[in-house]
């Protein structure tokens, strides 16, 4: 679903979008609703907004922090059944249900004035956003109330959770159904919609974080077939697919416009956020060193296995997708050269070629980025000269499906050559060059299915950081429990900062499972926050106390 899409709102008018949205085809006043094409097409659209389909927040891993908001309930271990984002993930996913209940039940009003393959698309449509809204649900509270029918308010009481195998099974089913039922494609000129690809997508991930493998592998080489028929490719340049630029690739299987112009964008505050302080933002949102120290070497070893890596010099030799990720010290960002180093005191502006003070450093400015890094994955010069942000929200594309089929395969113990292929297709890319030319990349060559499983999570996390997967991939991998428990960390105040071990002491140690442990740098790193998980409880959220006050036949899970 690309660019093409044009805000699917615009085809009738945003004002009809926000009619149907403040009255919504679920409620009783919309009885007389679904009557022809056009309200079925509405119904339909008012589903395309980015709160039924966004991904996790990545400020809920070890890959992203922001100065302001410190901790949230996940990485503060404070989720309990009041919380507002619980409530909100809750009644977002629900509101969606109801509308698609509410469509199923009603759409035959309009068969007799709608073309028979518009009704099939359409309730193919609405049956594939109700099966994510299910997938989404299940992989955070596990059982929960399943409503495949509209309810009175008198059958709505009476409700209660059902085991999460049963709904996952009815979301097979129905993505299976989409998929048989949506064009591969859409023609030139006509409006990108949900596809066959988008129904196989959210079934790999959705397999894939159930522990369904041989479910996700299927599903993810039958996208995988679709690219060797020309649908999807990868992307040649990897930073270029976050920007406007990008929006249109054939790599992107699902995403959610947004446009300025349309009035669907984050404003000032949300992009000054983001942007460098020299370019008149604030530096608060910020990647990790934790994320910084998972990218391997050129030489495909992690930085405490690498000849190559150097502490002082730690962007040297490293996977480009580090310097496309996030902002190399001393090279050109946003019109300034980007240097936190605290005796930089002044600062290269390019717009001018004249020097001047250097508010991205902390000894000038108190509140400069707090880990030294800022993030440059999806951000452009536009950020800076609009204060607006209005790329398209990526939910899935080609390089995960790939990913997915490989770690699908190495958990049913099948770690054949398809399997480093497809990695190698990703990694490859990351160097643009082919997958064929070897001697330009590090491929990987081994056999062994523990080397490949360490290999392919730590592919994930550099892959797709910042794109709201890493936080499910804790958990469904289970390790939640250490990563979430360990401090964020930053560079020392520019007083304490020993400037022979700028910009880091030594070779930060990496576990199995490519987990950072600062512990042993004492002074030389500053702690920003303390990290807390409860294992006992937060491998599933709790369902909201809203809900369960106006049900109590709702159970809630375990410790909350």
């Amino acid at each position: 679903m690309k660019k093409t899409l044009s805000i699917i709102c615009l085809a009738a008018g945003l004002a009809s979008c926000a009619k149907l949205d403040l009255t919504p085809p679920s409620e009783p006043s919309t009885g007389g609703f679904y009557s022809n094409q056009t309200e079925l097409e509405l119904a339909v659209n008012d589903l395309y907004r980015l709160p039924f389909w966004g991904n996790d927040n990545e400020l809920f891993t070890d890959n992203d922090w922001h100065r302001a908001q410190l901790t949230n309930a996940v990485i503060g271990g404070t989720m309990n059944a009041e919380d507002a984002s619980v409530q909100t993930y809750w009644l977002n996913a629900y509101k969606a249900i109801a509308r698609a209940n509410s469509y199923l039940a009603n759409m035959q009003r309009a068969a007799a004035t709608t073309p028979a393959a518009v009704m099939t698309r359409l309730e193919a449509e609405m049956r594939l956003i109700r099966a994510y809204q299910y997938a989404r649900l299940i992989a955070r509270f596990g059982d929960v109330p399943f409503i495949t029918k509209p309810l009175t308010l008198e059958e709505s009481g009476g409700i209660t959770r059902t085991s999460q195998n049963t709904v996952l099974d009815f979301v097979f089913a129905e993505l299976d159904w989409a998929a048989d039922n949506l064009p591969a494609t859409y023609g030139a000129g006509e409006v990108k919609r949900l596809t066959k690809g988008a129904a196989l997508a959210i079934k790999a991930r959705t397999a894939l974080y159930a522990g369904k493998w041989a479910e996700a592998k299927t599903a993810a080489y039958k996208v995988m077939q679709l690219a060797n028929a020309g649908v999807y490719t990868l992307e040649g340049k990897y930073d270029q697919l976050f920007l406007k630029a990008g929006e249109t690739s054939k790599e992107i299987i699902l995403s959610i416009p947004r446009d300025e112009k349309q009035q669907v964008f984050n404003g000032a505050g949300f992009v000054q956020d983001y942007i460098c302080r020299n370019a008149g933002g604030f530096g608060a949102w910020l990647p990790t060193r934790d994320i910084v120290d998972a990218y391997e070497c050129t030489d495909g070893k992690p930085i405490d296995e690498s000849a190559s890596y150097d502490p002082q010099h730690p962007f040297q030799n490293r996977d480009p997708r580090l310097t496309m990720t996030i902002v190399e010290f001393g090279t050109p960002w946003l019109g300034f050269s980007y240097q936190p180093h605290p005796d930089s005191l002044t600062t290269r502006n390019f717009k001018t070629g004249g020097m001047v003070p250097n508010f991205d450093n902390r000894a000038v400015r108190p509140f400069a980025s707090y880990t030294g890094f800022l993030w440059k994955k999806g951000i452009d010069q536009t950020w800076a000269d609009r204060l607006v942000e209005d790329n398209d929200a990526i939910i899935i594309r080609f390089a995960e499906i790939l990913l997915t089929y490989a770690e699908a395969k190495i958990e049913l113990g099948e770690g054949d050559a398809s399997v480093r292929e497809a990695i190698n297709r990703v990694r490859a890319r990351a160097y643009s060059v082919a997958v064929t030319d070897i001697s330009n990349y590090p491929s990987v060559t081994t056999a062994d299915l523990v080397e490949l499983k360490k290999i392919v999570r730590r592919e994930r996390r550099v892959e797709l950081v910042k794109e709201g997967l890493r936080y499910m991939d804790l958990i469904r991998w289970r390790l939640a429990e250490k990563v979430l428990t360990r401090p964020v960390i930053g560079l020392p105040d520019p007083a304490n900062q020993n400037r022979a071990k700028w910009p880091f002491p030594g070779v930060t140690p990496l576990d199995n499972d490519g987990i950072a442990d600062y512990s042993s740098f004492g002074a030389d790193v500053k702690i920003l926050v303390e990290r807390k998980f409860d294992k006992s409880k937060q491998y599933l959220w709790p369902i909201p106390a809203v809900e369960r006050r106006v049900n109590p036949a709702i159970t809630q899970n375990e410790h909350y």
